[in-house]
């Protein structure tokens, strides 16, 4: 964790990876929010570290309080040190309420609520740069919630026009010719809270270079249709899921407050096969 913020209201820990950082903490039941600042956007507002302030884009999977409490939190203190008001992103089931939510915190705080809250489906799409669009799809959960996944779009010379001249090139592009198409690489995903049937249902989660998830439950004794059952994942989910992770780094957090988090280590470390060892961070 870091240790030198101006403000320590609440912990993370920071991760950095191909130019990336993944800063955060989440624990089920207590409070779940991550950020990637070099991308400008966070996802889920249990609570709100000072520090994430600054962060405008804010993608939240579902609304259990340890997933959203701190959204008029957020509002509040961007208004207050006059900075735009942030896009929040939402379950599309849950907008109206939230939107009400807001507003009663408005008439209790006597400040107000900016923010352009949105709700979003799956299947859409929201562009945050020339460079880079979030991908909306379902999770499994026991309220409506959404995973997300961050592409980088990159213009690659279709493959007609592969080894002509740059002349040619040039002439092609200049009589209105579309001479690329659009190549989209999966960077980062979020799951939220899910059970394996959300993770199965996105490829792009098993693909992203980051991938932050779940992993409530690591007690054999734990049965998995219970825990399926109320919308999480268990060890042995990822165990039996281990060759389809081709992602470069793994943060696994949300980790049931049942655990300690040495107990934590130990099982994942006596557990874990060797190459998915290797890339999943155990943040807890």
């Amino acid at each position: 964790m870091t240790d030198d913020r101006p403000v320590d209201n609440a912990p993370y820990y920071s991760l950095a990876h191909a130019g990336l950082t993944v800063e955060g903490w989440s624990r089920a039941a207590v409070q779940s929010y991550w950020r990637v600042p070099e991308l400008k956007i966070g996802f889920d507002l249990g609570a709100q570290p000072w520090d994430f302030m600054g962060t405008p884009n804010w993608f939240v999977s579902h609304a259990h309080l340890d997933h959203i409490a701190a959204l008029p939190v957020y509002v509040a203190r961007r208004r207050m040190m006059k900075m735009e008001p942030p896009t929040v992103y939402v379950p599309v089931e849950v907008l109206d309420d939230v939107k009400k939510l807001l507003l009663l915190f408005q008439r209790l705080d006597r400040g107000r609520q900016l923010a352009d809250v949105r709700g979003v489906a799956p299947g859409d799409e929201i562009e945050l740069s020339r460079e880079h669009v979030v991908t909306v799809t379902n999770t499994v959960h026991t309220v409506p919630s959404r995973g997300f996944v961050v592409w980088e779009r990159r213009n690659k010379l279709k493959d007609e026009y592969v080894g002509l001249a740059g002349l040619q090139i040039r002439d092609l592009k200049l009589s209105g010719v579309e001479i690329t198409r659009e190549v989209r690489l999966p960077l980062v995903a979020y799951t939220g809270d899910t059970a394996p049937a959300g993770l199965d249902a996105e490829p792009a989660f098993y693909d992203a270079k980051v991938l932050i998830t779940e992993m409530s439950f690591i007690r054999a004794s734990h049965r998995r249709d219970k825990i399926h059952k109320f919308g999480h994942m268990h060890l042995d989910d990822f165990l039996e899921r281990a060759p389809r992770f081709k992602n470069e780094l793994i943060v696994a957090a949300h980790f049931s407050t049942r655990y300690h988090p040495n107990e934590v280590r130990k099982v994942l470390d006596a557990k874990l096969p060797p190459e998915l060892k290797a890339k999943l961070n155990v943040l807890v």
